[in-house]
């Protein structure tokens, strides 16, 4: 059974805190904005990792099938770069 975006936002927010989290999407197929200053110094991919960590258990169980992720620092935030 698929999960909620607030299931998921509570997980995100749980593992990562002083975080601005969205999550988008739903039947299995999720966007997750994070912006977090845990990012800071980490390139795109341990950036996900850091996210399928938190999601991997409902990744593998199938609740989750898809995650398209916008990670970014702060300072990303407000100037529109990222890593």
């Amino acid at each position: 059974m698929a999960m909620s975006t607030t299931e998921i936002a509570r997980l995100l927010n749980a593992a990562i805190t002083n975080a601005n989290i969205e999550v988008q999407g739903g039947e299995g197929k999720y966007q997750v904005q994070v912006i977090s200053s845990i990012f800071v110094g980490l390139n795109r991919v341990k950036r996900q990792q850091v996210i399928y960590r938190v999601l991997n258990d409902h990744i593998a169980s199938g609740a989750i099938h898809a995650v398209n992720m916008n990670l970014k620092t702060p300072d990303e935030a407000t100037s529109g770069t990222q890593a």
